[in-house]
């Protein structure tokens, strides 16, 4: 795995590397590190194709998660810091699977809708209870974070984003709004009136925008996104138990409960089933640019 030029140290000792489930370093579209020093996970998102949340993909965030509450914790490996990042080039995720939605409304199919939606979901509802685990988790932002992609990071502890990223939730372009927990987080992260004005604006948010909002936590130059997430970890070690505990305190006044998240979702499912021809082409035409963004890049 590559993680970045003069970090080779952080490669993990044979011992250590025998204590890590298999199944977590043989993830096809995520390569993940663990660092012993500092007792941090790193994953990268290595997606396959337009950088998105398909149905593979989520597999491996599944997998990954399950994985690494058996491997890690009170008694196990050691885990204080959970860190994401992508290895696509200018792109930390596009969200949705644009491909996949376009084919399930075409075909009416409301089950295929929702079943995506509530595995994305649990996904995102387990990653902000931080796998029942005393860790942080911190997004590593280096490129443009839209939709289910922006809306994955808001379930994050901290988030570090180089200046050269944006931010945005492209829904409302096609008839549609962010449906797996943009309205819930930024609710209780901005207030009602901020997340609407947020959710409907289709406007593409700049790093020091989120960051004036809150929702980014640490600016970085470009380029120096992974060393400002080290200098993170080693500033925030000593205080540790009482960031952890903060967030701990901070979620259960939020009180999301997964059920809320799922039923958002569902409300989704059924506007997707409604949206029009046109809507459905204008869908189409954002997947193709994206996708030759990522083919540029």
């Amino acid at each position: 795995m590559v993680f970045g030029s003069g970090d080779e140290h952080m490669l993990e000792s044979p011992a250590t590397l025998n204590k890590i489930p298999e199944e977590l370093l043989a993830l096809k579209e995520l390569d993940v590190l663990y660092q012993e020093d500092t007792q941090a996970l790193w994953t990268y998102m290595r997606p396959k194709g337009r950088p998105s949340f398909t149905p593979p993909m989520l597999g491996d965030f599944e997998s990954w998660q399950k994985n690494i509450a058996k491997g890690f914790g009170p008694g196990k490996l050691p885990l204080k810091y959970l860190i994401l990042g992508s290895r696509a080039p200018g792109v930390f995720c596009f969200g949705g699977d644009l491909t996949l939605f376009q084919d399930l409304i075409r075909n009416q199919d409301r089950k295929g809708l929702e079943m995506y939606g509530h595995r994305c979901c649990k996904i995102l509802h387990r990653n902000m209870n931080s796998l029942n685990l005393p860790m942080l988790t911190i997004g590593l932002v280096e490129g443009a974070a839209l939709g289910g992609g922006f809306e994955a990071l808001l379930s994050f502890d901290h988030v570090v984003a180089e200046r050269g990223a944006t931010f945005g939730l492209p829904e409302i372009m096609f008839g549609l709004f962010p449906g797996m927990g943009a309205h819930a987080f930024l609710y209780r992260k901005l207030g009602a009136a901020a997340a609407q004005r947020l959710i409907l604006s289709n406007e593409t948010f700049t790093a020091e925008q989120m960051f004036d909002l809150g929702l980014v936590h640490q600016l970085a130059e470009n380029g120096q996104g992974l060393h400002a997430c080290r200098d993170y970890i080693k500033k925030s070690d000593r205080r540790h138990a009482g960031l952890v505990n903060a967030r701990r305190a901070m979620k259960a006044a939020w009180k999301l409960e997964l059920a809320e998240l799922t039923e958002i979702t569902e409300l989704w499912a059924d506007a997707a089933l409604q949206v029009s021809e046109r809507d459905l082409k204008v869908m189409c035409r954002l997947a193709s640019a994206q996708q030759k963004l990522a083919d540029a890049a």
